[in-house]
């Protein structure tokens, strides 16, 4: 299975992201996922930090950009949850900067993963050709209208109005969804009742164990590497490894989240790790079993390994 996803994510044609170490803060669901950084426009749909433009790599926004944004060229990186192995998985998008925030959020979300996240096992619920025709966020409450795509028989809706949920709700200025599609308030998607206002608690189920924030599937990473994400696991341990190109564990490191034990909390590490050339890599997130020692609740995100400058290649 490694190396499948090693070599998956060797021939993806991996983009390079910049790392975005912001964590969630402790206690319960509303917390997980960092929001953007920097300052936004005047007038922006969803007010959050945006990310520096000096920090910001190059553009891998899957969707239309939206709204009028200043011109300058500059760049932020948002959020987008997307689906694995039937839990939710966020996903990085370097969208320009633009008065419309959310919207290019949302519309990034609807363009389901790229090559590379397809590669790591990643999917969407929402189906495909589903477009949002309207997002007005108001009193923490952000309505999405969306085509009636959105109700496709066939898939989890549940998993589709939490992908929407987490994605909107990393803004500060969001706290709750609702749903519409076509202008007209939803009670019931494809049989499945809705309520009036979704929030990150109702689909707290979704989550996997743990998630990973940063880095992203496709980055490109130099020594040391900074992992972070959210974790609700035995005693909040969290453990990390670095995985090469051959399936050799180059590296090790270990950390513990702000809650565990049946509470989600934050975590951060910085892993230093040493290659000699460019090459496939993974970084391997993951709970150590307290019955067998045996790795458990594994997250695995296929990266691209980068020697330090001036490092010499095998043979010089």
């Amino acid at each position: 299975m490694l190396g499948r996803v090693i070599k998956a994510a060797g021939m993806a044609g991996l983009a390079g992201l910049a790392v975005l170490t912001a964590g969630c803060g402790p206690g319960g669901a509303g917390s997980l996922g960092p929001a953007p950084s920097g300052s936004a426009p005047a007038g922006a749909d969803a007010s959050a930090p945006l990310l520096p433009a000096s920090q910001a790599s190059a553009s891998r926004a899957s969707g239309p950009e939206t709204g009028t944004g200043p011109g300058t060229g500059a760049a932020l990186n948002v959020q987008v949850w997307l689906m694995r192995s039937g839990r939710l998985f966020p996903a990085a998008r370097t969208i320009a900067v633009t008065r419309a925030v959310g919207r290019a959020a949302v519309e990034s979300l609807l363009t389901g993963p790229d090559a590379a996240e397809r590669a790591a096992g990643v999917t969407s619920a929402i189906p495909a050709g589903t477009r949002l025709l309207g997002l007005d966020i108001s009193g923490g409450t952000a309505t999405a209208d969306l085509s009636a795509a959105i109700g496709q028989a066939g898939g989890s809706v549940p998993a589709r109005l939490a992908q929407l949920t987490y994605t909107l709700t990393q803004f500060p200025t969001v706290r709750s969804v609702r749903l519409q599609v076509g202008g007209t308030a939803v009670t019931v998607l494809g049989g499945v009742p809705v309520q009036a206002a979704q929030t990150r608690a109702m689909w707290a189920a979704l989550l996997p164990p743990i998630t990973v924030n940063a880095p992203f599937v496709g980055q490109r990473v130099r020594s040391p590497v900074s992992v972070a994400g959210t974790a609700d696991v035995f005693e909040a341990a969290v453990s990390l490894r670095i995985i090469g190109a051959d399936g050799t564990v180059i590296a090790r490191g270990f950390t513990t989240a702000s809650c565990g034990t049946g509470c989600r909390g934050a975590y951060a590490a910085t892993v230093p790790f040493t290659v000699s050339r460019a090459q496939p890599g993974i970084i391997e997130v993951y709970q150590v079993s307290a019955r067998d020692g045996s790795a458990t609740a594994i997250q695995d995100i296929p990266v691209t390994l980068l020697p330090l400058p001036g490092t010499p290649s095998p043979g010089d």
